[in-house]
């Protein structure tokens, strides 16, 4: 038996993440790939990326300590290989270059901002055989704070993928815009007329909270009328009786509204009536991309 530590850094627009994970290998056994720790930072960047273009100093000065102290928890958890990458808020930002250089000078770690494509070709890679099974279609929803990358299935292999330059971040100031719904749903739509029963796969940290607030054990979907239940019972909630009523967390409590409406949406014009939420990101691909040698 072999077994491996990879770590993956998550720099997203309303958080930034560490997964450790230990890759465990065995001659005639499937690779087991288990979280050995996840540590969430709640930076939102995309709050200055989709409002000034620029990140703020004092978000820079954070973003360098995170990393900092990334490193000395993956030298603790004796890490062997490592990736860090950055998504929208950062691709969007007139000053993320900077940033990088700055990051990589003070802390050694290299971060790679990934477009849109190469985030959903990331996360497409991780391992949905648990949840796609059979020659059903599936439509894969990542909901993040500036993009959602949507990747349609169909008898076990993806069909088409495609980035959406709309966010729980990007909502929440306000800089949703209506022609990128409109060809969403146009884009949706289409593909999805061809296909009779699909399911929506979400991953995403609001979808998780959904998931875990219902209550649902693991593995079992949760339905449209749910969803849209969920969603009135939030929208009638201030912010503040979120986070005290509910438990949820301050940077969580605004944002879980616009994640909400964002899979609502895609189960409406795909004409799903559940939705699976698997434990499944961006970490979790990277982790995975690093084992087998597609990502350096």
């Amino acid at each position: 038996m072999d077994i491996k530590k990879y770590a993956a850094i998550d720099i997203g627009s309303n958080a930034i993440r560490l997964l450790v994970a230990n890759v465990i290998s065995k001659d005639n056994f499937p690779t087991q790939y288990r979280k050995s720790s996840l540590v969430r930072v709640p930076i939102r960047l995309g709050a200055d990326a989709f409002t000034t273009g620029i990140i703020s100093k004092n978000n820079i000065n954070r973003i360098t300590d995170a990393m900092q102290a990334f490193k000395l928890l993956m030298s603790v958890h004796g890490v062997e290989k490592f990736k860090a990458c950055a998504t929208s808020a950062m691709r969007e930002a007139s000053n993320g270059k900077m940033i990088i250089e700055t990051v990589l000078k003070k802390t050694g770690i290299k971060i790679d901002v990934i477009d849109g494509k190469t985030e959903a070709a990331i996360i497409s890679a991780t391992d949905l055989n648990e949840i796609i099974l059979g020659d059903d279609p599936y439509l894969y929803v990542d909901v993040g704070g500036g993009s959602t990358e949507f990747t349609f299935f169909d008898k076990g292999k993806m069909v088409t993928s495609r980035s959406f330059k709309l966010g729980t971040v990007r909502h929440v100031d306000k800089k949703t815009n209506k022609v990128i719904l409109d060809k969403l749903e146009e884009w949706i739509t289409d593909i999805s007329k061809d296909f009779k029963g699909i399911s929506l796969i979400g991953s995403g940290g609001n979808i998780n909270k959904i998931f875990k607030m219902s209550g649902q054990p693991l593995g079992r979907p949760l339905s449209y009328v749910y969803m849209k239940a969920n969603y009135e019972f939030l929208k009638k909630m201030s912010y503040e009786d979120r986070i005290t009523e509910l438990g949820l967390n301050p940077d969580r409590a605004d944002v879980i509204l616009p994640a909400s409406k964002i899979y609502l949406r895609a189960m409406k014009w795909s004409r799903a009536d559940k939705i699976y939420v698997p434990k499944i990101g961006l970490s979790d691909g990277i982790i995975k991309g690093l084992h087998l040698g597609t990502l350096k």
